[in-house]
């Protein structure tokens, strides 16, 4: 099954592959401009070499072109798409030295998306058939967000607020903070709404049973629930009521995340999905003719 993910913001996506290709070769590939003849010309083929699910096929692309626009690449396999170990994802034909410049960035970056894409998969296949919804967190490998969220959706998931910027999330230490001042969070929701537009989000973090009512009794769009286990969950659930989306975050693995969803969540936030996921091995595979 394919998945539609969406794009990537081409900005973000022009200054990663910038950034990178500058990292690599800030002065030139000094390898291949000694030892490749201007002239010779490569076929490469991007293989998988384990079965996986395909994020950052464009990406690799867009490397390839960033490097040389007359570099001829094309993909076999759409981003979204189940692959098995052996399947050629991509072809480049063009210079060689052109494809080697742009070989490492752009395996990089396929792997690591990749490796994102078939790990939110799994825990997609495992909340299927409830209401929960697989969503990922700001633990992502910075200047890489852009990239990695679209990884996410790759693999079947959604995305949490993209930054600081997009929503109101009140997590443990703004609440130790309001505390501390001697605010109560539904004092500090009330103002907060007086002063947000119409349209911005509103969820507030909490660790307790006991803290459920105040939160969702203030208004707030989504409360999340940390650490709860899932009897504690199911609780909270039925203690909202409808009243707000359900969120449960902290202690979710492949092996939690079943038993999580049943609880009734409306989403189950996982921050193993970017900052823990294993690079997929892939290859790219050059035929260099002089």
């Amino acid at each position: 099954m394919t998945v539609d993910p969406g794009t990537i913001p081409p900005h973000a996506l022009r200054r990663v592959i910038e950034t990178a290709l500058e990292e690599d070769a800030p002065w030139g590939d000094v390898t291949s401009e000694t030892l490749i003849p201007a002239d010779a010309t490569a076929t490469a083929t991007l293989t998988a070499r384990e079965p996986g699910v395909l994020s950052g096929g464009g990406v690799f692309v867009a490397v390839v072109h960033a490097v040389d626009p007359a570099v001829v690449a094309e993909l076999h396999v759409a981003d979204g798409t189940r692959f098995a170990a052996g399947d050629v994802l991509a072809t480049v034909t063009g210079s060689a030295r052109s494809v080697l410049r742009a070989e490492r960035v752009a395996l990089n970056l396929a792997q690591r998306m990749s490796g994102i894409a078939t790990a939110t998969a799994r825990y997609v296949a495992a909340v299927a058939g409830t209401r929960a919804r697989v969503v990922d967190t700001r633990k992502t490998t910075p200047g890489l967000r852009a990239l990695e969220r679209y990884a996410v959706r790759c693999g079947g998931g959604h995305n949490h607020r993209t930054s600081l910027s997009d929503a109101v999330l009140a997590k443990d230490n703004h609440l130790a903070v309001l505390l501390a001042g001697g605010i109560s969070i539904g004092d500090a929701i009330s103002a907060a709404r007086a002063r947000l537009g119409h349209t911005v989000h509103v969820e507030v973090e909490v660790d307790r049973i006991d803290q459920i009512e105040p939160v969702v009794a203030a208004g707030v769009d989504t409360i999340m629930l940390d650490n709860f286990t899932p009897s504690e969950l199911e609780a909270g659930v039925a203690l909202v009521a409808g009243r707000a989306l359900v969120e449960a975050s902290g202690g979710v693995s492949l092996d939690t995340v079943a038993a999580i969803a049943a609880t009734g969540v409306d989403v189950i936030s996982v921050g193993a999905l970017t900052h823990s996921a294993r690079a997929l091995d892939l290859g790219l595979d050059i035929d260099v003719a002089v």
